[in-house]
């Protein structure tokens, strides 16, 4: 761990730290390593005893989690169902900023495998929680790895029960809806138009889809026309 420890001291960029720091309002434990160079750290800890590692891995930066989050996403291959579940369950409470959240939700392959089925059957659970990244780790899961047919009538009758007013679920929420609009149009247009979002997150979800490169402009006037107004006529925020 010595080693670990001195090799993300070693990649720390100090202005990357102040400028990722600005991304990250309230994480303070950060060095500065960027997210590519974490990954080959990752891999190289692969290619090793990753258990022992992860057995004395410890949470005193934000570096040192996003490691340990892709250490578990990565060694998926390297263990039975019951393991990865065990060692994911026990990740997510560690998450605590945005970006390890959408790290290990990138990273995490098993849901593009013959393990797809049984990493949803774990997911889904998540959308029943309170917790701000519980909630969040969910609905990244879901826009990285089942935006399909599928599973979109699914995830949006969990997007539609969660009642949350921590910020970074309610981007979530809003940001998962925009994917599914971007890949499945029209079913997440007919999904709009009877949504139970609240007004700020709905509102969110369609500037995210006007923000899309991939929505043409047609498409994004409409949107515009959608957005809820209060009785002033104002967009409500």
């Amino acid at each position: 761990m010595e080693q670990i420890k001195e090799r993300l001291r070693e990649l720390a960029d100090p202005g990357y730290r102040e400028f990722h720091g600005r991304l990250l309002p309230g994480t303070e434990d950060i060095l500065g390593v960027r997210i590519p160079d974490l990954k080959r750290l990752a891999k190289e800890i692969l290619k090793g005893d990753w258990r022992e590692f992860l057995e004395h891995a410890e949470d005193g930066t934000y570096e040192e989690r996003q490691l340990q989050g892709l250490v578990i996403a990565g060694a998926w291959k390297k263990m039975e169902p019951e393991e990865l579940f065990e060692r994911t369950a026990g990740f997510v409470p560690k998450i605590d900023n945005w970006a390890v959240c959408d790290v290990f939700c990138g990273a995490y392959r098993a849901a593009e495998s013959g393990l797809r089925r049984e990493v949803w059957e774990f997911v889904r659970p998540y959308f029943k929680k309170t917790g701000e990244y519980e909630l969040r780790f969910a609905a990244v899961m879901a826009l990285s790895h089942y935006c399909d047919r599928e599973h979109a009538e699914e995830v949006f009758g969990f997007l539609d029960e969660i009642r949350s007013e921590a910020y970074y679920v309610r981007m979530a929420v809003a940001w998962a809806v925009s994917v599914y609009y971007v890949k499945l149009p029209e079913q997440t247009m007919d999904y709009l138009k009877r949504c139970r979002l609240d007004d700020w997150t709905y509102n969110k979800a369609l500037q995210k889809i006007i923000e899309s490169n991939r929505v043409d402009r047609e498409t994004k006037a409409v949107i515009r026309g959608m957005k809820r107004k209060d009785r002033k006529g104002e967009t409500k925020s």
